[in-house]
């Protein structure tokens, strides 16, 4: 029976924070002008998150509960 938990493994939270990351680079390159190479790496951390995301199966840490009467 499910516990109702999302918390998630180490492991996809490893792939969320390096998805964080890239967003928060390419935010800072966005209003530092734009200055597009900093953009540009940015979205380079932001999709090498989603392959690592990916790697790990992060969608397997959907907790699905028994339907509500």
């Amino acid at each position: 029976m499910s516990t109702g938990s999302h918390a998630g493994r180490p492991k996809s939270w490893v792939a969320v924070t390096i998805i964080f990351v890239g967003f928060i680079v390419g935010g800072v390159g966005l209003v530092m002008g734009p200055d597009w190479i900093v953009f540009g790496a940015g979205v380079a951390v932001t999709v090498i998150g989603g392959i690592v995301a990916l790697a790990v199966d992060i969608m397997t840490d959907v907790v699905v509960d028994e339907p509500r009467q």
